[in-house]
């Protein structure tokens, strides 16, 4: 920068903190909506963090219960839910809905790493995508958030 041009910027910064300090109403007003604004901000994060910490709460007891979730489902497929057991099932299995967790995975589906994990592996010339043949054990996922992926056997093509 030149010499004038410093000297231009310098007297106009003066001039303007002669304003500032010669009007008090605007000195206020300005440190006012600046502690608003920060305020404002303060809340936003607030709020925010407060929702991150109330989902990841729930994420937490809902993966607790997933092996419950697992051998709730297991006595299904061997027809042991009779009477009052299966009532108590169902109920559990309609809350955790209810919450939101939601169980994925299904055979014949492509194999996707994001929300598999593949615990065994085979060829066949019947595919010819990677797929999912065979689900172990279903997935869970609670609003987006993969709580535990599906453990499949994965058929590659020859």
């Amino acid at each position: 920068m030149s010499d004038s041009t410093e000297s231009v910027t310098d007297e106009v910064v003066e001039v303007l903190n002669d304003e500032a300090a010669t009007d008090p109403v605007a000195v206020l007003t300005s440190d006012l909506q600046r502690l608003q604004a920060e305020f404002a901000n303060y809340k936003k994060r607030v709020d925010r963090d407060r929702s991150l910490a109330h989902e990841l709460a729930i994420g937490a007891v809902l993966n607790e219960l997933l092996p419950v979730l697992d051998d709730l489902d297991r006595a299904q497929e061997h027809g042991e839910l009779i009477g009052g057991f299966k009532a108590v099932a169902d109920r559990i299995t309609n809350v955790t809905t209810k919450i939101g967790l939601e169980k994925y995975g299904e055979a014949g589906s492509q194999f996707d790493p994001q929300i598999h994990e593949a615990l065994m592996h085979q060829t066949s010339p019947d595919v010819s995508v990677p797929t999912a043949s065979a689900i172990l054990q279903p997935g869970y996922k609670f609003k987006e958030r993969i709580l535990r992926p599906a453990r499949v056997s994965v058929t590659d093509p020859e």
